[in-house]
Formats: C-alpha cells, sequence, structure tokens
C-alpha cells in the first residue's frame, strides 16, 4: 500500500481505469496538459495519450454533450466540470439526457458517465466555486450522486462509479484533497455504490454526515467522548440512493440521531435523512432528529466562511441537545 492524499488517490483511480478499460476517456477543462487545477489528472495525458485523455473548450454544455454522444458509441466517459458551482451551464444534458436515458430508452440505452468535479469550502475561493449543490443532483431520479470523504474511499468509489452503467456524479470536496493522507491500494478495488460506511462505533448517538462533515463529526464525537457519550459516525458516502438499511440499524441501536451537511438547511439530503429515519425508526427515537447546516444563505464571501460553515463545536452542540433531550 501506499500513503496517498485524496486527490492521489483519484488520480490513481483513473490512472487504473484507464489502464483496463480502453474505452474510458477523461476530459475537460485543462485536464490534459496541466492536470487539472487542482491536478488531479497530473501525468495522464502524457501516460495515455491525447485520445484518452484531452482538453475541452471552456463549455460546460459542450463537454456534457460530448459524455452523452460518447457514451452511446460504447465509451465510458469521466468528464470533468472544473468547479460544481459551474454545474448549471450544463444542466440540460445531466437531468434531460443522462439522467433520463435508460428510462426513455426501456433499458436499451445506458449513460455510463461518471462527472468528476470538486466542490466545498473552507478554502477561501471566489464566489460559486464552493457551493454545495448535491441536493440539486439527488433530487434529479436516474442519477447516483457520490461523496467520499476519505483517500481509501475515493479511489474505491470512483472505480465503481466509472465502472457502473448509470450516470454517476462524483464530488470532491476541496478541503479534503490534501489534507490528510491514508494507505491505499495501489491495485485495483471498488466499494459498492449505495452503501454507507460506519466510521465509528458507538451506543449513544448516530450522526450521519457526508464529505468534509465527516472529519468534523469525528472530531466532535472524539471530544463527546471525554463528556462520558458513546458517539456513532456514519459515512453516507452515496447521498443518492441512501443506504436505508445502514441508517435505520444505527438509529435502532443509539435512539438518538443528528445529521450533518455542509450545505444549507434547504438544500436537502439531511431533510431526506431524517423524513426516512422518522418514517421507518420513529418508535425507536428518544429525541427529535436535529440538522447541523449551513444558514440559508447565498454562500458567505471569503472573509465570512468560518463563521458561515458548519464546524465539529456546531456538531456538539446539536449533539448535546438530543442527548440531553
Amino acid at each position: 500500500m501506499a500513503q496517498m492524499t485524496m486527490v492521489q488517490a483519484i488520480t490513481d483511480a483513473l490512472r487504473c481505469e484507464l489502464k483496463d478499460n480502453e474505452n474510458v476517456l477523461v476530459f475537460g477543462e485543462d485536464v490534459g496538459v496541466n492536470g487539472g487545477v487542482f491536478r488531479a489528472t497530473e501525468g495522464l495525458q502524457k501516460e495515455f495519450g491525447v485520445d484518452c485523455v484531452f482538453d475541452t473548450p471552456l463549455a460546460e454544455s459542450g463537454i456534457g454533450g460530448l459524455a452523452i454522444g460518447l457514451a452511446l458509441q460504447g465509451f465510458r466517459p469521466v468528464p470533468e466540470i472544473q468547479f460544481f458551482g459551474f454545474v448549471y451551464e450544463v444542466m440540460d444534458s445531466i437531468s434531460g439526457q443522462l439522467a433520463r436515458m435508460s428510462y426513455r430508452s426501456g433499458g436499451a440505452l445506458n449513460a455510463p458517465v461518471t462527472i468528476r468535479s470538486p466542490f466545498g469550502g473552507g478554502v477561501h475561493t471566489p464566489e460559486m466555486h464552493s457551493d454545495s449543490l448535491e441536493g440539486l443532483m439527488a433530487s434529479q431520479p436516474g442519477l447516483k450522486v457520490v461523496i467520499p470523504s476519505t483517500p481509501y474511499d475515493a479511489k474505491g468509489l470512483l472505480i465503481s462509479s466509472i465502472r457502473d452503467n448509470d450516470p454517476v456524479i462524483f464530488l470532491e470536496h476541496l478541503k479534503l484533497y490534501r489534507s490528510f493522507r491514508e494507505e491505499v491500494p495501489e491495485e485495483s478495488y471498488t466499494i459498492p455504490l449505495g452503501k454507507a460506511d460506519v466510521k465509528r462505533e458507538g451506543t449513544d448517538l448516530s450522526i450521519f454526515a457526508y464529505g468534509a462533515m465527516v472529519q468534523e463529526s469525528l472530531k466532535a464525537a472524539e471530544a463527546l467522548e471525554k463528556d462520558g457519550y458513546s458517539v456513532e459516525v456514519v459515512d453516507l458516502r452515496t447521498v443518492q440512493p441512501l443506504d436505508i438499511e445502514t441508517i435505520i440499524a444505527s438509529v435502532e441501536k443509539t435512539n438518538r440521531a443528528i445529521v450533518v451537511q455542509e450545505a444549507q438547511k434547504q438544500a436537502g439530503i439531511a431533510a431526506n435523512v431524517v423524513t426516512e429515519i422518522t418514517e421507518r425508526a420513529i418508535l425507536s427515537l428518544e429525541a427529535p432528529v436535529l440538522r447541523v447546516t449551513a444558514p440559508d444563505t447565498i454562500y458567505s464571501y471569503p472573509q465570512a466562511e468560518a463563521a458561515w460553515l458548519p464546524n465539529y463545536k456546531d456538531v456538539m452542540a446539536t449533539a448535546k441537545k438530543v442527548l440531553t433531550f
């Protein structure tokens, strides 16, 4: 195994799939010679050639149209949207075409497209670069939405996404790209889509999170342990479809839950998790299920994002409300 950051694990996943399948194509703005704005595709064009890894014009709508055409011709496109805040320019391709391909063709056609994109706050980006828009994607039937929180998960989930016959939105949190390393196998491996992971076992409270908020939740759980509380942290990993079985099993064990997301409260994922819990396990609950989210405003300017973004202290405060209810 090798010690990898998340961005290195993502590069390694792309390398594995480009090597193993000649139909995998990686393309997007500056992903070739420059290796992407965050170097997630660094060295891949040199290794696999311009026919497999190539730059596109600065036109997200064109990237989406190209992905559709290539998928219908038997390729497995892996386009990159340089920042997920730019996804509005390609929404027709995603929601109007890719998500509906299998349904409208009665299963005769597939759209094995994995759209990679960085997102998330805490790194002082300009406007529209850090927005968390996963709720928008998860509300569209026909799409799978994957958000890893560790290097190990990132590689295994990305390989699974590329091999999947359905369109996948694969979101990579900017703050996690180089924030820590962990051991990652150098060979190919997969992690099933739609399967959550219990990152920390506990008996008093379940915290459900994804992306960078998993790390904030783990930090909060460690601090709460000093106060005598045993907190379970469940990484959703795939926010559409949700792993309902793991979610409910955790709630039935701890009888209390909170859901943590970086996105605004109105943005959907946390609300969906809360609804699933109350519909399926309300008799197991000993307290209301609360949410930790950003406020329902436009993403803040960089100068104020530290106050705007939820952090482990917010998670702790909400957890204590539920634990002492």
